[in-house]
């Protein structure tokens, strides 16, 4: 069999970057704002967030829409660092679903007061398929293709789209300021 000819290997981790015209700090409180995650997200059109701060242990549910199909998972923010990082784990009935992230990396410009004003930031959104390997993972695969119309196997091409668009909400809606 050719190289060519072998199906593709499934996808389990994707990221994307854009540069955002604006400092870390801002771009972070974007990222990490979970209220405005539907302003972001393709899919998000809801979130309920447990309390007020958002740092490591907040707990939110997201709810999303992909087409007609409506589905809520439940999320734990797992790294919450200003200016540098922010991840959660995602779960659907208690079983590990993704990890979902944002890297960021202050890639130079500023005019050297402060305010982030010429700044440029690198903003890298991942994604990483927890499906696998795991208890549970044929049932949580079976239960996303359900909920979403997606196959586990296709998720990932589905989440690249996702990302660029997200990306791109973020970069335009942290520049207008």
């Amino acid at each position: 069999m050719e190289w060519h000819d072998r199906p593709m290997e499934r996808e389990w981790v994707v990221e994307e970057s854009v540069a955002v015209g604006a400092g870390p700090r801002a771009v972070y409180a974007a990222v990490a704002d979970l209220r405005r995650m539907r302003e972001w997200s393709p899919e998000v059109f809801a979130t309920w967030i447990r309390g007020r701060a958002v740092k490591a242990g907040t707990k939110f549910v997201g709810f999303n829409r992909l087409g007609w199909r409506v589905w809520f998972t439940t999320c734990e923010v797992t790294v919450a660092v200003p200016g540098e990082a922010f991840a959660f784990r995602v779960s659907s009935f208690g079983l590990p679903v993704a990890l979902w992230g944002y890297r960021i990396e202050a890639v130079g410009g500023g005019d050297g007061d402060g305010d982030g004003d010429g700044a440029r930031t690198r903003l890298t959104e991942y994604w990483e398929d927890l499906r696998r390997g795991n208890r549970g993972a044929g049932l949580v695969s079976l239960l996303g293709k359900v909920f979403t119309g997606v196959p586990a196997e296709e998720r990932a091409a589905v989440n690249r789209a996702g990302m660029r668009a997200t990306l791109d909400r973020i970069k335009a809606g942290v520049e207008r300021g």
